[in-house]
C-alpha cells in the first residue's frame, strides 16, 4: 500500500469513531494546553522583571546596608550606612556619576478627609538622574530645600489621583505625620518594582525626613535605607563597585565580613531570572506531566482498538497486507490523535495567554519555537506511546485473528 493510502485509511477509521478519537485526544489537549500556558507565562514573568529592572536606571549600583548573612537572618534593616558615606562616595569615587542616598518608611499620609499608609521617601535631586524618574507636572525640590530642610513633596500619580481626584495637587497640602507638606510636583507613571508600587510613594527632601521624620537612627549620623549609585558608563560599573567596596572598608574598619552590599542592577535582574527560569522549568515539568498520560490515554485506547478491530486485521494479512503496512496503520493513527491534539491544545493555550496578556500586566506569549516543539512533542508521543498496540496489531497471525473474530 501507498503511505497517502494508509493515511487516508487510518483518517477514516478515525472519524468513524469521532466520540473515542475526541476523548482519547482530550488528555493531549490539556497536556498542551498546559506546558504551551505554563511556559508562556514563566517566560512572561522573566520579561516583564527585566523591564522593571532596565526602568531602575541605567547603569545603577544599589549600596545595602547589613552583611549578605545578616540580611538573611533578619528582617530588620541594619544601620550600618549613614549620609556621610553617600557623601565620601560622590567625592572619592572617581567612576561615580551621581549619588543618591535614601531613606525609607512608610507613614499615614493625610489630605482633608482622606488619609492612606504609603511609602514616604527621602532622597536628594540627583535620584531623579540615578533612578531614571521624571517629574510630570510643576517640579522636584532642589539643593538648597535639602540644605534648609523644607517642608515640600513630590507625589506619585496615584496619591494625587486618591487624595486630589478633582483639582490639581500643586500647592495643595499633605500631612505625613501630621507634619504638613506642601505638594510641589507629580511624577511620572512609573509602575510597581518588586511589589512595592512607586507611583504610590510620597518624595520629600533627605534632611526633611531625616530631622522632622525619623529622627538621628544611628551613632555615626543620619542612617540611610540605601545609597543608589550612578556610574559614568556601562564599563565602569565594575570599576565603581570596586571602589565603593574599598572605600565603605576603609571607612567602617572592616576586617572580617563586609557590613553592607554592592549590587549592581545585573546582579539583581540575574538572581531574579534564576528564581523565574526555575519556576518556569518547574511549571513545565509539572505540565508534561498531563502529556505523559494523556499518551498512555492513547495507548490504551489503541489497545482496545487493536481487539475490537483483530477480523478486519485478519482479513487484511489474508489478503496480502504485510506487517509493514498494519504497523504503518495503527502507528498513523496514533500521531493523528495526538498532533490533532497537540494543535488544539496550542490553540488553547496561545488563547489562554492572549488573555492573561489583555487583562493583566504579564506580557504572556508562546513563541513560534514553543509552539512547534509542543506540537511535535506530541506527535512523537503518539508514535512512541502507539508502537505497542501497532505491534501488537502486526504481528497477530491472520487465520487466529479470524477464527478469534
Amino acid at each position: 500500500m501507498k503511505l497517502i493510502d494508509t493515511v487516508k485509511m487510518a483518517t477514516t477509521t478515525l472519524m468513524a469513531n469521532k466520540m473515542r478519537s475526541s476523548l482519547t485526544m482530550l488528555g493531549i489537549v490539556i497536556g498542551n494546553a498546559s506546558v504551551i500556558g505554563m511556559i508562556g507565562i514563566g517566560q512572561g514573568a522573566q520579561q516583564l522583571a527585566s523591564e522593571q529592572f532596565e526602568s531602575l536606571g541605567a547603569n545603577v549600583l544599589f549600596v545595602i546596608p547589613g552583611s549578605r548573612q545578616s540580611r538573611r537572618t533578619t528582617f530588620e534593616t541594619p544601620n550600618t550606612l549613614v549620609l556621610s558615606d553617600a557623601e565620601a562616595i560622590a567625592s572619592q569615587v572617581p567612576s561615580v556619576e551621581n549619588v543618591s542616598p535614601q531613606i525609607n518608611g512608610r507613614f499615614l499620609v493625610t489630605a482633608g478627609s482622606r488619609n492612606n499608609n504609603v511609602l514616604v521617601t527621602g532622597v536628594t535631586p540627583d535620584f531623579l538622574p540615578v533612578r531614571s524618574f521624571v517629574v510630570e507636572t510643576g517640579r522636584f525640590f532642589d539643593d538648597t530645600e535639602v540644605q534648609r530642610s523644607v517642608r515640600v513633596a513630590v507625589i506619585g500619580p496615584e496619591i494625587a489621583s486618591q487624595f486630589f481626584p478633582n483639582q490639581n495637587a500643586i500647592g495643595e497640602t499633605i500631612k505625613v505625620r501630621n507634619v504638613n507638606f506642601e505638594v510641589i510636583g507629580i511624577m511620572e507613571e512609573k509602575g510597581s518594582f518588586l511589589g512595592t508600587n512607586q507611583d504610590e510613594t510620597v518624595y520629600i527632601p533627605l534632611t526633611t525626613m531625616a530631622n522632622q521624620l525619623v529622627g538621628r537612627t544611628s551613632q555615626f549620623g543620619t542612617q540611610v535605607s540605601v545609597i543608589n549609585v550612578s556610574a559614568r558608563d556601562a564599563d565602569s560599573i565594575e570599576a565603581a563597585r570596586f571602589q565603593i567596596e574599598n572605600l565603605l572598608r576603609l571607612r567602617h574598619k572592616i576586617v572580617g565580613e563586609d557590613d553592607f552590599v554592592v549590587e549592581t542592577q545585573k546582579d539583581v535582574l540575574s538572581i531574579v531570572g534564576t528564581v523565574t527560569g526555575g519556576l518556569t522549568i518547574m511549571l513545565g515539568a509539572i505540565s508534561a506531566i498531563s502529556l505523559l498520560v494523556g499518551g498512555i490515554g492513547v495507548m490504551n485506547i489503541m489497545l482496545v482498538s487493536v481487539t475490537e478491530r483483530t477480523q478486519e486485521i485478519g482479513l487484511r494479512k489474508a489478503i496480502g497486507a504485510t506487517e509493514e503496512n498494519i504497523l504503518l496503520q495503527f502507528l498513523i493513527e496514533a500521531v493523528i490523535i495526538s498532533a490533532a491534539g497537540g494543535v488544539v491544545g496550542t490553540a488553547i493555550g496561545v488563547g489562554g495567554l492572549t488573555l492573561v496578556a489583555l487583562l493583566s500586566p504579564l506580557p504572556a506569549t508562546a513563541s513560534p519555537v514553543a509552539i512547534a516543539l509542543a506540537v511535535g512533542v506530541s506527535g512523537g508521543i503518539g508514535l512512541f506511546f502507539g508502537v505497542v498496540p501497532a505491534r501488537q496489531a502486526a504481528k497477530l497471525d491472520p487465520i487466529v485473528a479470524l477464527r478469534s473474530a
